[in-house]
């Protein structure tokens, strides 16, 4: 049991960093897919949505193969900024990442579609800017939702394992998570270690999903 409280706090702080990063690039597409048609907008959508539908293992093995020391993204980090990604904490945080961005997306796009457009055309027409109007009228009309895809998005970071163990891997210490912890103990025939984990990783994923349902549910429809 040594490693329960490490493994845990590791598991929501790689959670909560992950979901950070991805909620200001995922406001800008959410707002950007729910406002404006342009072509390639399905092809987009496509490959926003498609890590929901393929198996995580190979979404991590895409990852992989890009940020791996061969890679050409792995290549830029390593030898330009001097980053090592695949096999550290930071692989843990990109698939965590990448797997829940899809949910963030799809929760802030229906909240931004809920909000009637004439509230901002009122904003507009009142002198405000582009800018202005998004941060004073669509942003808080839509936060409850965007709060909602970041507590989804949080949820589905605690419980990421294809995608993770495929580009993490099970480093004690270093790149083990609940889901990767459950794994480990199984594995190693520690039943009690692997069903304490699991408790603690249902307890986590129930309130987060009970906390996103509630602010969804209180989403002012339109």
């Amino acid at each position: 049991m040594a490693d329960l409280l490490p493994v845990t706090f590791f598991t929501l702080g790689v959670a909560l960093l992950s979901t950070l990063l991805i909620v200001p690039p995922g406001v800008a597409l959410a707002w950007t897919l729910a406002r404006r048609n342009w072509p390639g907008k399905s092809l987009v959508e496509t490959l926003v949505a498609l890590p929901l539908v393929i198996p995580p293992v190979a979404t991590g093995l895409i990852l992989l193969k890009l940020f791996g020391r061969r890679g050409p993204l792995g290549h830029f980090f390593e030898n330009t900024l001097g980053i090592e990604i695949v096999f550290t904490w930071k692989a843990v945080v990109l698939a965590t990442a990448v797997m829940s961005f899809p949910l963030f997306v799809r929760t802030a796009r229906v909240a931004f579609e809920e909000i009637d457009p004439r509230l901002e055309q009122v904003a507009r027409t009142l002198g405000a800017g582009p800018w202005d109007t998004f941060f004073s009228v669509t942003l808080p009309l839509a936060r409850r939702g965007l709060v909602a895809g970041g507590v989804l998005a949080f949820a589905r970071a605690l419980g990421e394992f294809g995608a993770t163990i495929m580009i993490a891997g099970l480093i004690p210490g270093e790149t083990i998570t609940l889901a990767l912890g459950i794994y480990h103990h199984v594995q190693l025939g520690q039943d009690n270690e692997a069903a304490a984990l699991l408790v603690i990783s249902i307890a986590l994923a129930f309130a987060a999903l009970w906390l996103s349902e509630r602010l969804i549910r209180k989403t002012p429809a339109r």
